[in-house]
Order: C-alpha cells, then structure tokens, then sequence
C-alpha cells in the first residue's frame, strides 16, 4: 500500500476528482487530497463542487493569495503531512510556483518522495523569485508528470534529470462522454468551444466557413475575451455571416456531453502565440469521446491528442480547414469511421480510468526507486 498525498487547487472540480476514485479503485493506494474551498478567477469565485469522494480522504484547507496560480499556497499543509504521513508528495502545479516550493521543503520533513506537474511547452522566461523555486524543485523532486510531450522536452533543456511520465492531468468519463445516436435533419452543424479569441483561432476559423458552400450552421459555446477591438473585429465577421451562427455562451461541464452529441464536427483551431500553445486539447478528447469527428490545427499538443479521430491541419491554413470541413460535411461515412476512432481512442488512451493507471505506474516506480 502506498500513502500519497495530493495537492490539486484544479480539484475543486468533481468531474477532475473521478480520476482520484479510479487512483483508489486498486486497493493499493491509500489517497488523500489537499484542495481549496474555492478558487478565484477575477471577480468570480467557483467553488468547491460536491462529488463521489469515496475512498479517499478530503482536506479542504484555505490557500494564501487564492486565486494567484503562481504565489498561492497553503498555510496549513504541514499540519495534513504531520497527520497523513504520506510516502509519496504529487503536488500538481508546476515546479516554479510557490505552492511546489513550498510543498517540497514540506514533504523533505516527513521524508516523502515529492514529484510535480507541468503543462508548459513553451519556454517563455522565468524571472526570481520564481527562477529559484524551479531550481530547488528540479533539484529535489524524485520525479515529474508532464501532461504532453513538449513539456517533457522542455523540462529537459532547462535541466532536470529525474524520471518523467508524460500523462495528461486529467482523463474524461466514457460514460458521461458517450455517443447517442439519434436521428438528425436540419443543416451540418460545426462545433466550436472556446473563447473567440486569435490564440483559438477565432478568426482562422470565420474566415473558413465564410467561404463554405451549402447548409451548415456554426455552434459556438463559450464567448468574447477581454480585448474590445478584438471582439469588434469578431462580431463583425460574425454578422457577415448572416443567420448561420449561434452564440449559445459558456456551458458548464455537465451540459457539454449534450451539445458535442449536437454537432456533426468540432473545429479547433488553435493558433501559437508568443507565450502559448496548445498544451493538450480537452475539448478533442471530450468530443472524440461522444463519436464527434474534430478537424484541429498542428499547434502543440493538438495532433497527437487527435490521433487517428480527425483532421490535421496546418495553422492558419483558410483553404486548408474550409476543405476538411467540407470533406466532413459530404462523406458520412468519413464521419462515422473518424468517430469510432475517435471514440475507441479516447477510452483507451485518455479516460480517467487510463489516466489514473498511468499515474499509479509511476507513483510506483518512484518509490521502488527510493527503496535500496
């Protein structure tokens, strides 16, 4: 039996906790999980939501500077190490945040093996303090999770040596996330969820279907960022496209499965930026899951999230997406066969259940390799 601790402020979502419950479904984890009562976004406060959380121990502790993803921590872990005696520390945030830090010269005083979390595949500069904190993690961690593979590369050219698995941080539920078949009339309907922003390929993604012959109407689920010239430049491509749009704004996670099972594809078309890419891609997997086809763009993470369940297509590339997603529109029997593979690959490779084994793989490699 292995104790282990986890520290996860992305927690206080429950369908995230199902993971946890796949973690525990074993028999040889014995799992606990710091998590805050609540998590700041801005003026908006999103709360700790109630799941299924048997089988392992909660500790809701209240975090320092909630809301700061960088300089929060908490107070009161060294009282749940002290009382838990975890063998094995997974703080899930990345190695230069406080928390981590923090975390690291925590577990070292009950003599827990530690290890981290990273999404982040792009080298973007790191200044002190949060340089040092990195440095002292990558120097005592006994090992990492990197959620794709350019993080795990990353970690290596800025220096760690220790063993790394590259596991997303967290899977989807095949049976919230599944296929219904049911008759449809109307026009095509192309999936989009997201803030309509340039990094998700807003305009990429208009400019496409303006130009795309036939019945089809475009689904979008999420809203405009913070950039009102942005916005303007959108709404204005938006309204040249008549009547084939609708804005149905942002959908909690229980309501997705229902609209993926709406459309005929998703579209992302996610752009690179000069701090950021495609990390990993959730909306893939969520869709591939309910047997929706996805038409996604080469940034970072996205190609090999997609894997066989869709179309790749270049950054960018106007004629590129508008043709895949009139291939889509005119073959449904493309369709059908990128949904089942899709599908098939989303249980294989990026439900909980798969997720957690990955994890408790390495959570055991990790102590076999500490032991003499």
């Amino acid at each position: 039996m292995i104790r282990v601790l986890m520290v996860s402020k992305a927690c206080y979502v429950a369908e995230y906790r199902k993971k946890l419950r796949a973690l525990v479904a074993g028999g040889d984890i014995e799992l606990g999980l710091v998590v805050p009562p609540f998590w700041r976004f801005g003026k908006e406060v999103a709360p700790f939501e109630p799941g299924d959380d048997d089988g392992y121990r909660v500790f809701i502790l209240p975090p320092r500077f909630n809301g700061r993803v960088h300089l929060h921590y908490y107070p009161g872990l060294g009282r749940v190490l002290a009382e838990f005696k975890p063998d094995l520390v997974h703080l899930d945030e990345e190695p230069y945040d406080l928390v981590t830090f923090h975390g690291l010269r925590l577990a070292r005083q009950v003599g827990a093996v530690f290890l981290f979390f990273t999404w982040q595949n792009m080298p973007n500069p790191i200044p002190p303090p949060f340089s040092w904190f990195q440095r002292a993690v990558f120097a005592g961690a006994a090992g990492a999770i990197a959620g794709n593979r350019e993080a795990e590369q990353l970690l290596r050219r800025r220096g760690f040596t220790g063993p790394v698995a590259v596991v997303p941080q967290f899977g989807v539920d095949p049976e919230l996330f599944r296929p219904e078949p049911r008759p449809r009339t109307g026009p095509f309907r192309i999936g989009f969820v997201g803030r309509l922003v340039p990094e998700k390929g807003a305009h990429w993604l208009l400019d496409a279907v303006a130009g795309l012959e036939g019945d089809w109407e475009l689904l979008i689920v999420g809203g405009f960022g913070s950039d009102p010239t942005v916005r303007r430049q959108v709404e204005a491509r938006l309204q040249e496209l008549g009547s084939r749009w609708r804005l149905l704004g942002p959908f909690a996670s229980g309501q997705m499965p229902e609209f993926y099972r709406s459309i005929d594809v998703l579209v992302v078309p996610s752009r690179t930026g000069r701090r950021w890419k495609e990390q990993f891609g959730r909306v893939v997997v969520e869709a591939q899951a309910c047997g929706v086809p996805v038409v996604g763009s080469d940034s970072g993470e996205v190609p090999r999230t997609l894997g066989d369940g869709g179309i790749v297509v270049p950054e960018g590339d106007v004629l590129g997406l508008r043709g895949a997603i009139r291939r889509l529109m005119l073959d449904p029997t493309l369709r059908r066969i990128l949904g089942e593979l899709g599908r098939r690959q989303a249980a294989d490779r990026f439900s909980h259940r798969a997720v957690a084994d990955q994890t408790r793989e390495f959570y055991r490699r990790l102590i076999l390799g500490r032991r003499p």
